[in-house]
């Protein structure tokens, strides 16, 4: 019997999620990119100093860039070279991907955000980008009050059982 594939990453190679997205932006699609690291950071990855709440992701010159991710040095960096924690990140997408994102930022008013930060087979850095749309202020109470009556539901179905 063939195995269930699931698209829930498992938390043990989650490395940072980025919860405001979700409840900022509605987010349409996600696409995996590649991160474009260095040593040092991806020693401060695996020690989990690592944020990406703040963060987003900036288009130029025909190629995705990760903007505002914050990845702190460790104490036991080299201090040979200079280490900036904010520093554009490249992020690796296939051409197309990268053409179709690019179009829906132009055209259709979509921003791309990263929403979570994982490790992938072979000990690499994956970044979960989601191409999103603003929420307004009403669309945020809605999502709340569903997501309250929701957690109502479960409840009283678990007294009645």
């Amino acid at each position: 019997m063939a195995k269930k594939s699931s698209n829930k990453k498992d938390n043990s190679s989650q490395i940072a999620q980025n919860k405001k997205a979700r409840h900022d932006y509605f987010i349409e699609e996600v696409h995996e990119a590649g991160l474009s690291l260095e040593g040092w950071e991806i020693k401060s990855i695996r020690a989990g100093k690592v944020n990406i709440k703040e963060s987003y992701v900036l288009l130029k010159n025909n190629e995705a860039y990760l903007f505002g991710a914050q990845i702190t040095p460790l104490i036991t960096a080299s201090t040979h070279t200079a280490h900036d924690p904010l520093r554009l990140r490249k992020l690796l997408l296939h051409r197309r991907e990268l053409d179709r994102l690019i179009g829906q930022v132009d055209r259709g008013g979509y921003t791309i955000v990263p929403l979570n930060m994982h490790w992938s087979s072979g000990g690499k850095v994956k970044c979960d980008i989601g191409l999103a749309k603003g929420k307004k202020l009403h669309d945020k109470r809605a999502t709340e009050k569903e997501r309250e009556w929701n957690r109502d539901k479960q409840r009283i179905l678990k007294t009645t059982r």
